[in-house]
């Protein structure tokens, strides 16, 4: 990102979207506004607004974030390896801009097996009529 982008950024994101999103910051577990949410929509990466999650795909983990078991589409999310914090996990993060997004883990519910654990500053829900 260009340091002209990057001062855009500053200015329109909240502080802790801004380092979760840019810095690959966590915030700390039950504390978003999402992880607690059922209402029916799709969950839009804070950054660019490219759909990331729907809320048909959305679990209760128990572990404070939101969780999905499966992006809004094959191309929305992009994995990578991550070695900080003395651990090996895979990162995800918005295909289209390469926000931070969270992790993903394999220990969620079918029909995946997978758990997108999501921090919900990088997200902003785009609520619709259904579940």
């Amino acid at each position: 990102m260009t340091e002209r982008g990057d001062e855009e950024l500053k200015k329109r994101l909240t502080p802790e979207q801004y380092r979760v999103t840019r810095c690959s910051a966590t915030e700390p577990p039950f504390s978003g506004k999402y992880w607690d949410c059922h209402d029916a929509g799709t969950y839009e990466c804070v950054v660019c607004g490219e759909p990331l999650f729907s809320s048909k795909a959305k679990f209760d983990s128990g572990t404070g974030w939101p969780s999905f078991y499966e992006p809004a589409t094959d191309k929305a999310v992009a994995a990578r390896s991550d070695e900080s914090h003395g651990m090996v996990r895979t990162e995800i993060v918005c295909a289209k801009c390469g926000s931070h997004l969270g992790h993903v883990f394999d220990d969620g519910p079918k029909p995946t097996g997978l758990r997108y654990c999501v921090n919900s500053a990088a997200l902003e829900l785009k609520r619709s009529s259904g579940k």
